[in-house]
């Protein structure tokens, strides 16, 4: 599988069943050659103009499937802040 190919694909997260974005990046340890984790960046904050929240990294064994579509992941903060939940809209 190629790296494009990991971008185009919805990581979902499995805890609470959460989008999480796309694969912008791999952490790869070249002495090793083993994938370390996927990172995915954080999201726009006010539309771009004040910078985006931190960025999440997910190690390589919280991966669970790879998928046609998307990648399923049990990802839990580990230490640091990690993302907020979309705040529920009521209709």
């Amino acid at each position: 599988m190629r790296m494009d190919d990991l971008r185009r694909k919805d990581v979902i997260n499995l805890f609470n069943g959460g989008y999480m974005g796309h694969v912008a990046d791999l952490d790869f340890d070249p002495d090793s050659s083993q994938m370390k984790g996927l990172i995915i960046y954080g999201r726009l904050r006010w539309f771009g103009l004040l910078g985006r929240e931190d960025d999440v990294v997910i190690r390589w064994e919280d991966v669970e499937v790879i998928g046609d579509d998307s990648i399923l992941v049990r990802y839990r903060q580990y230490g640091g802040k990690g993302r907020r939940p979309e705040p529920k809209r009521e209709e």
